[in-house]
């Protein structure tokens, strides 16, 4: 049986004794009914696994002493979604959810001509990446960045391969998943809000070179793009 995983981020290879927080202390002790002697996991987020034996089962400071350490290689090449804010916060929530689940390495939360909220609970967010890192058994945390005016992303972007993901009828746009053959560059692509992004967002765009890719036959929501862009980017990362 796989040992219990949580996270804990102000660890790295040099620590060896550590205090868990109250949260996760009440979870390894009572919930659980861990003791004195058993064995868990423990992750910084950055890439390293640390195993580690419970020394003083306290349901409010549990401590541990780390035995084993071990580092996780990331992705070949950098994969981050630059997707809008939405009006309904709950389907915000699942993108980020999913998005972890299958492996993104950045996300960046737009603000768009049509955006319609830019109110962002960004501690609530990040503990949805958390649960969703270790619930899928994964040591690298995605990174989350606080909402960015979608032009000023635009202006600023410096990685290699950008892709803006858009409904309008383009005789250039070609599915995404045939601009990821044989790629191992770092990628960006931009996801629009509830009712895309303008036309002149879309000329911005094209014009600092990112690339007008179609994400299927179907209009999407704006999480639904997410997270079919996200999976495509990273099983071409594979």
């Amino acid at each position: 049986m796989a040992l219990p995983f949580f996270y804990k981020e102000d660890i790295n290879l040099t620590t060896t004794n550590v205090v868990l927080d109250e949260a996760t202390s009440k979870h390894i002790v009572q919930v659980l009914r861990m003791q004195n002697g058993e064995q868990l996991q423990l992750t910084n987020g950055k890439g390293n696994l640390f195993t580690a034996e419970i020394t003083e089962d306290n349901r409010k400071k549990c401590a541990v002493t780390i035995i084993k350490k071990s580092e996780i290689a990331n992705h070949k090449s950098k994969i981050s979604i630059a997707i809008s804010l939405i009006k309904n916060t709950t389907r915000f929530e699942w993108f980020l959810e999913k998005a972890t689940e299958i492996g993104v390495t950045e996300i960046i939360p737009l603000v768009c001509e049509r955006t319609e909220k830019t109110n962002f609970k960004i501690e609530r967010m990040k503990s949805i990446l958390v649960s969703a890192m270790l619930q899928s058994q994964q040591c690298w945390l995605p990174v989350l960045h606080k909402p960015v005016k979608l032009v000023t992303l635009i202006n600023q972007s410096k990685i290699e391969k950008k892709y803006i993901a858009h409904c309008e009828d383009e005789n250039n746009k070609q599915p995404l998943i045939n601009k990821l053959i044989n790629q191992s560059t770092n990628k960006l692509i931009l996801i629009g809000p509830e009712g895309d992004f303008t036309k002149n967002e879309i000329e911005l765009a094209l014009q600092n070179n990112f690339i007008p890719v179609a994400l299927g036959e179907t209009r999407l929501r704006t999480e639904t793009a997410g997270v079919v862009a996200a999976t495509l980017l990273c099983i071409g990362n594979a």
